[in-house]
């Protein structure tokens, strides 16, 4: 019986230094390629842009607008004097706000569910491979594609007093008058919900497909074994599996729920129904802000801060809803 010498490998060498400042790593190693002679200052490079676009279109911003409400700007001068906090008693004595913010609630608490849902539902029907399934995969998410001010004004011709809805229901002799959606307050928000979850759904769609695409199948074929029927397997087996998924979707639809502004603005014609009982808490802000006549800027600012603590409230409640419900 014979043995082979084990065979040393060929100990690596690493080109030396064109002027002898290779750079080493703190182990005192050297480093590679372009590494060696790159000044340690050439990656940061690459932070500045970022960073400079962030602290420009968002940080600053966010920061004056920030400042702005402790003051008394107005619209058309964006300055004024400091005032402490009464723009924000003024925000919370004034009616019309808290009209904003309850139908901002009622819009997110009604849309956020069900967007939730409903495109897991649909991403489970088309994530089968049957014939057609990527014509229709497509056709349905064009609402996703289009543009939202372009859907908003077709709605709107739709839903109107004349519009197609109310014509065709005057015609088969449903009803004797036609239905006022975009008038009243309740029916102005429902319309307006129908229109994001009718453009939002295949967007979503596609993000559950994904998480879809991640389940391992053997899970499905274990809960058939089991006798696990369709609404037992969807329990059991596919919300489990895209929990995350689902959470991630949850946050992003109360963030664009609590900041809804051009479903409701066009569909209404800027108005926020009658009396402007329809508008949100962005259309408050704009309103409020923007007015050159009796409009308060510091006033406005104030609502937006109110806005954004309002958002991190909602999302600190769903992140600790989320972990108590995993534990």
């Amino acid at each position: 019986m014979t043995t082979t010498a084990p065979v040393a490998e060929p100990e690596r060498r690493t080109a030396p230094p064109r002027n002898g400042t290779a750079r080493r790593r703190r182990g005192g190693e050297v480093l590679n390629g372009a590494a060696r002679y790159r000044a340690w200052w050439v990656p940061w490079l690459w932070v500045v842009a970022p960073v400079a676009v962030v602290a420009m279109f968002y940080l600053f911003p966010f920061l004056n607008t920030f400042f702005l409400s402790f003051t008394n700007a107005s619209p058309l001068s964006g300055q004024g004097d400091y005032v402490g906090l009464q723009n924000y008693r003024d925000l919370l004595s004034d009616p019309v706000f808290w009209n904003a913010v309850l139908n901002s609630v009622v819009y997110a608490a009604i849309v956020v569910p069900l967007m939730v849902v409903l495109p897991l539902l649909v991403a489970l029907l088309v994530r089968d491979k049957v014939p057609g399934i990527g014509l229709f995969r497509s056709l349905y998410y064009v609402p996703a594609i289009a543009s939202l001010v372009v859907i908003s004004l077709a709605w709107s011709a739709i839903l109107k007093d004349q519009g197609m809805v109310n014509m065709t229901l005057v015609d088969l002799g449903l009803i004797d008058q036609p239905i006022s959606f975009l008038t009243g307050r309740w029916t102005l928000l429902l319309c307006a919900m129908a229109v994001t979850l009718w453009s939002g759904i295949p967007y979503y769609m596609i993000m559950y497909l994904a998480a879809l695409a991640n389940l391992d199948r053997s899970l499905y074929d274990a809960a058939a074994v089991d006798g696990a029927g369709p609404v037992r397997t969807f329990l059991t087996v596919t919300v489990p599996g895209v929990r995350t998924m689902m959470t991630l979707v949850a946050v992003l639809v109360t963030i664009g729920c609590l900041k809804i502004f051009t479903e409701v603005h066009l569909l209404s014609n800027g108005t926020g129904g009658i009396g402007g009982e329809s508008q949100t808490l962005t259309m408050y802000i704009r309103a409020v802000g923007l007015d050159p006549t009796y409009g308060s800027l510091g006033m406005g600012s104030a609502g937006a801060v109110a806005l954004f603590v309002m958002t991190i409230g909602f999302l600190i409640a769903s992140q600790r809803l989320n972990a108590n419900s995993e534990n």
